[in-house]
């Protein structure tokens, strides 16, 4: 393959590291290369000096404008990614967790601007409030007044509606009938959308960030998958819509979902960002070399359509068929990490700017990766997902490498009937009936186990990786046939170590968050559509502007997580450790920390 020219960063062969962070290095755990970065800067001409490292990846094309590394060690070929960007998009998802800046002197030339009321209460004195019941302080340096606001509330009209507004939200009513219960209208219901949005990012904010500072967890089990959304088309001359992925991480335990992010950012302008582009050449260097790498360019994504495989066409037989049907779609794809599928039925937003999925996902793992510190150990059982794979090898690569983290693909049968559900859970209990014989003395979950080991044994490798497959004997209704596969098995242990994760492996947190996103959240329901003549498609329900989409996903994290308790009566964050209680809505809605 050709080499590719780097443009103005041809001095470097990768990207530099940035904020501490490079994923340019072999992600196969098992190779002597994993974690072990590229080489930034090119050798000198000429045969190496004597002692000098050797060389442990070359650069390829995988495309136009696609580097890659080859590792000479294992022959993998991972894409080259630009280490700016996840952070950037690490960034962007964490911003939340940091404290705001405390209320201080306004006056930029005085020596108190930037220290804070509470942090330096000696600074300020009292001086009264204001018509609205604000406090006022005076700066003892300069004499500059200036108030605080009292309430989260604070110029709002019927604030007593703010919990109607939330559980409705938060009870699949479309923002019409909201708007009708509450008489509130469009532009308000809008308005308190953002309000809640604010509330729910500085709460949760406040708990969460117990977990940054190292929260002791003895173990977690972590399920990770990616939900799509529809964003209505607006103009009839154009029906495309917009399509947006959210990538989302819950535990199998305790229920808490600790992430859901969509490849959306509203902060960015698209016509100020192809501007910058364009000044900056950024249509002729290769992506991750680019200066907003993370972000859809209108020409590429006219480009990414133009270049799309076509999917592989029919049903799989079985279950193993499907799984070598998704090894074969990856390896079909220039840049096996990029798995969204784009065609010429969606387009890009018209407000905010659409990320590219695999950056998110970086992102959403670096993210898990600092806001799970103070966990012992993490097993991560993920959807059958190739950009999944890399982006976790890369945010915990030493975890891996020191055993704190294990990772398996899971991969489910849903297209069953109940009576085929109820078939496949009676034979698997029959099975585990007959087992009693063989293993008298043997407690039923140590019987499972010995039958685990015996389909461990017999395990098939598939796709180019060579991954191996344990078909579960033991299914449930909820996931009636399953399939799951080691990731980082480095041959450390004898295979039966593992027997009991792969027992347990399971996308079931993830997935029951999934059901009550569509179930809950009237826009993103999943749709029933109607079809044009054109073949274009209108969904009732759906957002026409994707920022209401990432507001309302965090504002049912939060609800979920710490309003809504299960069968026995804990909610996700009581049993996490982070609440004490079930938190009453008006608790979030009202808080003013």
């Amino acid at each position: 393959m050709s080499k590719i020219s780097s443009g103005n960063n041809k001095r470097t062969r990768i990207p530099k590291t940035h904020n501490g962070i490079q994923v340019n290095f072999c992600k196969a755990p098992q190779c002597a290369n994993f974690g072990v970065a590229a080489r930034v800067n090119t050798l000198p001409k000429g045969r190496p000096s004597k002692g000098a490292e050797p060389a442990l990846y070359r650069i390829h094309g995988l495309g136009k404008h696609y580097p890659a590394l080859h590792c000479k060690s294992c022959g993998e070929n991972p894409p080259v990614k630009s280490n700016q960007a996840i952070h950037e998009e690490l960034e962007r998802l964490s911003a939340y967790l940091k404290p705001k800046d405390e209320p201080s002197c306004p006056d930029a030339d005085c020596d108190n601007h930037g220290a804070g009321i509470k942090s330096y209460p000696e600074k300020y004195r009292q001086y009264g409030k204001t018509a609205t019941g604000s406090p006022r302080f005076q700066c003892r340096q300069c004499n500059k007044t200036f108030s605080v606001t009292a309430t989260s509330t604070s110029r709002q009209r019927y604030p007593h509606k703010n919990k109607t507004v939330f559980l409705l939200l938060m009870n699949k009513n479309p923002l019409r009938r909201i708007s009708e219960v509450t008489g509130l209208g469009p532009e308000t219901i809008y308005n308190r959308i953002d309000f809640l949005h604010r509330q729910c990012s500085a709460f949760v904010a406040h708990r969460e960030r117990r977990l940054l500072k190292g929260m002791p967890i003895a173990h977690l089990d972590l399920s990770t998958d990616r939900q799509n959304y529809i964003v209505n088309w607006t103009h009839r001359k154009d029906k495309r819509n917009v399509q947006l992925t959210a990538a989302g991480t819950a535990d199998n335990i305790t229920s808490y979902v600790f992430g859901m992010h969509l490849n959306f950012d509203a902060a960015m302008e698209q016509s100020a960002i192809e501007r910058e582009a364009m000044d900056n050449d950024d249509y002729t260097l290769p992506y991750p070399f680019r200066r907003h790498a993370r972000l859809w360019l209108k020409g590429d994504y006219k480009e990414a359509i133009q270049s799309a495989p076509s999917p592989i066409l029919g049903a799989s037989a079985s279950l193993k068929d499907e799984i070598a049907k998704t090894y074969a779609e990856a390896s079909r794809r220039i840049e096996v990490e990029k798995t969204t599928r784009i065609d010429n039925t969606v387009k890009l937003p018209g407000v905010g700017m659409q990320t590219h999925s695999d950056y998110t996902l970086y992102g959403h793992f670096f993210f898990l990766k600092h806001l799970l510190a103070g966990a012992k150990s993490i097993d991560f059982y993920l959807d059958q997902d190739s950009g999944m794979r890399a982006a976790l090898m890369s945010a915990f690569c030493e975890d891996v490498a020191s055993e704190r983290a294990h990772a398996f693909f899971v991969q489910i049968e849903k297209d069953l009937t109940t009576d085929q559900k109820k078939q496949l859970v009676a034979k698997g209990k029959e099975r585990l009936k007959q087992a009693r014989t063989q293993y008298p003395g043997l407690a039923k979950g140590e019987i499972r186990l010995e039958l685990i080991k015996e389909e461990m044994a017999k395990m098939p490798a598939l796709g180019q990786w060579g991954d191996r497959w344990l078909f579960h004997p033991f299914p449930d209704m909820s996931e009636p046939e399953k399939a799951v596969s080691h990731l980082t098995d480095v041959g450390k242990h004898p295979i039966e170590t593992f027997a009991a994760r792969y027992d347990k492996a399971t996308l079931h947190g993830i997935d029951r968050f999934f059901m009550q996103v569509r179930r809950r959240l009237s826009v993103l329901e999943r749709p029933i559509a109607s079809a044009s003549a054109a073949r274009r498609m209108w969904y009732g329900y759906s957002a026409y502007n994707p920022e209401i989409i990432e507001k309302l996903l965090t504002i049912f994290r939060v609800y979920y997580n710490y309003c809504l308790a299960g069968k026995d009566k804990q909610t996700p964050a009581m049993r996490l450790g982070l609440a004490g209680g079930k938190t009453k809505p008006e608790d979030i809605i009202y808080w003013n920390n």
